[in-house]
Order: structure tokens, then C-alpha cells, then sequence
């Protein structure tokens, strides 16, 4: 086991010769030995910049050649990488480093933006004096949404990151050296970072990006490239499966879903369209994968727990063991960690055969397109607004919001434009005389009593 992060990536590049391809987007082909020059000429220019072991910086990049490089870099000088998606907004971003405090921001390409999949982004850093060094050994730093506005951080150590890896390399199913995976889920969250690109580098696997997506592009680049798997959220494979023709797929033999679960109507349609079952990996950016099905034969269950991974149900919630201490850096999160197990809020149960059935969660968060979103988040975020007294917020599909105050839905949709990911927008905000309540004062929070609230 690595002692450090550089070490894990001098371990990954090690793994196999150099002339392996590992990225791909369109025809342009990155060799590992291609990527691996280039790490170390963008970790020269950070050192350049002062960012050595233990620094802290805030990587904001869109998926692209360059956050691969830029990130690999980072952790090749020891940096603690906070890792931001790049649809985040401006204010959210200040909410990150208000909590982080990170000593540099290294950003790419505009915030908040939605771009197609770029090659080569121009790097900006920057250097913030008042940061922190870091204060642990984590070294990949990601953020969740708090029902109170205020991110919470999540560390990774390397040690933690160089298991994972090897768990994934121990899942039936999984690439192996010579497959190239289509790789849809995003690359600034777990499944997209682990499983996707460092999971490939350790196993000689090629990663390939479409340019946009859309159910044309992403089969123009699974066909160019012939590839093995599809990596992607629900969304994705309910673009793929309201493709008209497919090409040519010799070497396509699985795809894996993570994010969310999966509508059972989605997983028929594509299975329908492309002949097998679309699997199921399941996780948390606290404990990375946490069961995992690349088969897809054991649905409605996301598969058996993951190997070295063990779980249980307590009160009708699944539970983790995470036994090098609560993920949580900077803040604490009521009751979620205890005694080396940590709650997933998720309601599940274990069947027979091992394999873990979730049945919805129990709080406030929601999964939009495959990304996790606190419904309190949002709702912190309409009550931040001067002229809004009370707010709430529900998932019916869509995301609604209620308001309580001297203000109009068009504003606050504008508010929350500007403070949140376009993903974690609601969709229409009402604004009430009153919220309705139950008869011990609690606010209600079912749809169909909300809407009929409404003033005709």
C-alpha cells in the first residue's frame, strides 16, 4: 500500500508499459507515457507557483485533458486536492473556500458553465494567503451539500484511494487491460474519478470521451473507438436508449450505472435496444463504492457489497463501516458517524442472495441527472433572500418550491440562478400566504397539500 499520494501515482504510471493508450476523444490518443510527461511538466509549473506537500488547493476544471492532468499533478506534489464540479457557481464556489480555505484555486474554463468535453482548457492560479495548510492526510476533498447552505467536506486519504482501486479491480465484470470504457459519468465525483479514470490507469484500461451528450455523439465515440462498457448515470442510458439506429458495437459486452437508480422503464428500454442488462454500482462520496452489480442480473438489487466492503441494516437503514475514522474534515454531521459506522440515510434491505435493495432515502436528499441535491440546500438558499420568511422545498419528479413572503417567483428563480448549480434549480417557485402546517405546528411537506395551497 502507497504511503503517499505521489507514490500512488508513480504506481498507477508503473502498472503497465507506457505506450498503452489511456485517453481518448475523438482521434485524438493520449499514450499513458503521453499523459505521464505531462503531469510532471504541470506539476513543475505548480511547484513554481509554491503548491507542495500539503497544500491545499481548490481544482475547478470542466472534464477535459487538463483536469486529468492538472489533478494528477496536484497529487503527484502531495497537494490535498479539493475537487469542486464545474457547474458550480460563483457563490457556491465562495461557499467552498469559506470552508476549505484553500491556499491556491486552480481553475479552467468558465464556472458554472456546461460545456461538451474539451481537450485544452488555460489554467488560472491563484494564491490565497489567508489559506491553510492541511491539517490531515487526505488528499482528495469533496463536497456535499448541507441542509444548512454550508458544504460539507469529505476527505480521502491515499490509502483509502489506492483501496478502492483494488476493489474495483476485484469486481466481476470490471475492464481489464486492453478495454476501453466510454466514460459518461462525471470525473469530479466518485464514480467517474475511481472507478473511471484511476481505476483504468491501474488496469491498462482506455477511457474514452464523447464530445457531447447527446445519444448521436456518445455513439459516434463508442463506435470510433470500440468500445467495451458504457460508464454513465440514468440519464445518460435514457439518451442511449431513444437512439433510432445503432452502429457497429463488436466489443460492447456491459455498462454500469451509478449516481442513482435506475427507472426499471430506462434499464428495459436499453436492454431491449442493446441486448443486455445495464448494472448497477452503488456508493457514497463518503465511502466510494459500496455494492455493485456490472451484470445487471440481480435487479432490482444494485448487487452484492463490494469486496472488503461491509454493511448492515439498523432500523431499516443501511450502514457502512468506514474504520479509519468519520470522512467529515472541518464540521461534524449529527449522528451520521459512531463507532466506525456510518449511516447512508439510505432504507434498504439485505436479501438472500447478498444483494442490497435500496427503498428510497430518509431525509432531504434527492438525486437530479446521477448528482446528489439537499432539498435543504435550496431551501437555505430562498430563505437567504431578504424578502422570503419561510421556504420549502420537495422532490416530486421535479423540484418545486413554496415561499412565504413579500417577493415574486420570477426574482427568487433569479436568487437561486445565481447561487446554485443549474441542476439544483426548482423548476417553479410558489409563493404562499402561509405554509401549510399539521395541527403540532409542523410545516407539511407532501406535494399534493402544497400545490393545493396555491391562490387560484
Amino acid at each position: 500500500m502507497p504511503g503517499s499520494m505521489a507514490q500512488l501515482i508513480e504506481d498507477l504510471f508503473a502498472a503497465h508499459p507506457g505506450d498503452l493508450p489511456y485517453l481518448a476523444h475523438g482521434d485524438d490518443v493520449r499514450t499513458r507515457a503521453d499523459l505521464h510527461g505531462q503531469v510532471r511538466a504541470e506539476a513543475a509549473v505548480f511547484a513554481g507557483c509554491g503548491i507542495g506537500e500539503g497544500s491545499t488547493v481548490l481544482l475547478q476544471v470542466p472534464p477535459s485533458y487538463t483536469q486529468v492532468q492538472a489533478l494528477l499533478a496536484l497529487w503527484s506534489l502531495g497537494a490535498q486536492v479539493m475537487l469542486v464540479d464545474h457547474r458550480f457557481k460563483t457563490a457556491e464556489v465562495a461557499g467552498i473556500r469559506s470552508v476549505g480555505r484553500p491556499q491556491f484555486t486552480v481553475r479552467g474554463g468558465q464556472s458554472g458553465a456546461t460545456p461538451s468535453f474539451a481537450r485544452e482548457y488555460e489554467l488560472c492560479t491563484s494564491h490565497h494567503p489567508t489559506g491553510e495548510q492541511a491539517g490531515t492526510g487526505h488528499r482528495l476533498v469533496q463536497f456535499s451539500s448541507g441542509s444548512t447552505g454550508e458544504p460539507k467536506m469529505i476527505g480521502r486519504t491515499p490509502a483509502s484511494i489506492a483501496t478502492e482501486i483494488d476493489r474495483f479491480t476485484r469486481i466481476e465484470g470490471m475492464p481489464s487491460r486492453g478495454e476501453r470504457v466510454l466514460l459518461l459519468s462525471s470525473t469530479a465525483h466518485s464514480f467517474g474519478l475511481i472507478a473511471g479514470l484511476l481505476h483504468s490507469l491501474a488496469r491498462g484500461v482506455t477511457a474514452v470521451f464523447p464530445d457531447r451528450v447527446s445519444a448521436k455523439d456518445m455513439l459516434t465515440a463508442a463506435a470510433r473507438h470500440d468500445v467495451h462498457l458504457f460508464f454513465g448515470t440514468p440519464f445518460h442510458y435514457e439518451l442511449l436508449g431513444t437512439a433510432r439506429e445503432l452502429p457497429s458495437l463488436p466489443s460492447l459486452r456491459g455498462a454500469v450505472s451509478g449516481g442513482e437508480i435506475m427507472d426499471p422503464a430506462v434499464a428495459a428500454r436499453f436492454e431491449g435496444k442493446f441486448g443486455f442488462a445495464v448494472g448497477e454500482s452503488y456508493g457514497s462520496t463518503e465511502t466510494g463504492v459500496i455494492a455493485m452489480d456490472v451484470s445487471g442480473r440481480m435487479r432490482p438489487s444494485v448487487g452484492r457489497a463490494a469486496p472488503g466492503i461491509e454493511i448492515r441494516v439498523r432500523a431499516d437503514e443501511l450502514e457502512v463501516m468506514v474504520p479509519d475514522g468519520s470522512p467529515y474534515l472541518r464540521s461534524t454531521v449529527d449522528g451520521r458517524y459512531e463507532d466506525g459506522w456510518l449511516r447512508t440515510r439510505d432504507r434498504a434491505e439485505i436479501g438472500a442472495d447478498g444483494g442490497v435493495r435500496l427503498r428510497g432515502r430518509g431525509d432531504s436528499l434527492v438525486v437530479i441527472g446521477g448528482l446528489k441535491v439537499d432539498l435543504g440546500e435550496i431551501e437555505a438558499a430562498l430563505r437567504a433572500h431578504p424578502g422570503v420568511t419561510e421556504a420549502v422545498v420537495v422532490h416530486d419528479g421535479v423540484i418545486d418550491a413554496y415561499v412565504v413572503g413579500e417577493v415574486v417567483g420570477p426574482e427568487l428563480l433569479t436568487w437561486c440562478g445565481e447561487r446554485l448549480a443549474d441542476y439544483k434549480l426548482p423548476r417553479r417557485v410558489r409563493v404562499l400566504a402561509a405554509l401549510p402546517r399539521t395541527s403540532n405546528g409542523k410545516v407539511v411537506r407532501r406535494h399534493e397539500v402544497l400545490r393545493a395551497a396555491v391562490p387560484a
